[in-house]
């Protein structure tokens, strides 16, 4: 499995998402977007973000992709499911989706406030959601990440 984050802000949430991708088994991450790459310009490697990844981004792999739809298209071109992660009429509960131990999968997440464009939903083989049951009506993408990220491990 790997995961595409299209324009995620927040050091602290890519930390997260390379500590957590890391523990379920994730091979690669694609930082799409605004998402920021671990190390600056310079090759020196961003505090804020090492605090939270605690080294997991030094091992797992990870690659810059300045368009998520253009790789999202390569992905599926090499036989990647590409699987949404985003509250939208046309998703389902992350818990119902079904797949074989051979399928490869591409789980996207999204930016903070706005989550994925239209334009990355229509390039996904499925879209799920994590059903809310608060009156909040979503999770931090990091925490929300880590939900579904367990569960297609199954």
């Amino acid at each position: 499995m790997i995961v595409v984050l299209h324009n995620v802000r927040s050091l602290h949430n890519v930390g997260s998402i390379f500590r957590t991708a890391d523990a379920a088994g994730f091979s690669k991450i694609y930082l799409c977007g605004i998402t920021p790459e671990p190390v600056d310009r310079f090759g020196r490697i961003r505090p804020q973000m090492s605090k939270v990844a605690l080294g997991a981004e030094k091992y797992l792999e990870w690659e810059k992709a300045k368009s998520t739809g253009r790789l999202l298209n390569r992905l599926s071109k090499d036989g990647y499911k590409v699987v949404s992660l985003e509250q939208d009429g046309r998703s389902i509960p992350f818990d119902k989706i079904k797949f074989s131990r051979k399928d490869k999968i591409a789980l996207v997440v999204g930016n903070e406030v706005r989550g994925l464009p239209k334009s990355v939903l229509e390039k996904s083989d499925k879209i799920i959601e994590i059903p809310m049951a608060g009156k909040k009506e979503s999770l931090n993408v990091a925490v929300a990440f880590g939900i579904a990220a367990f569960s297609l491990r199954k």
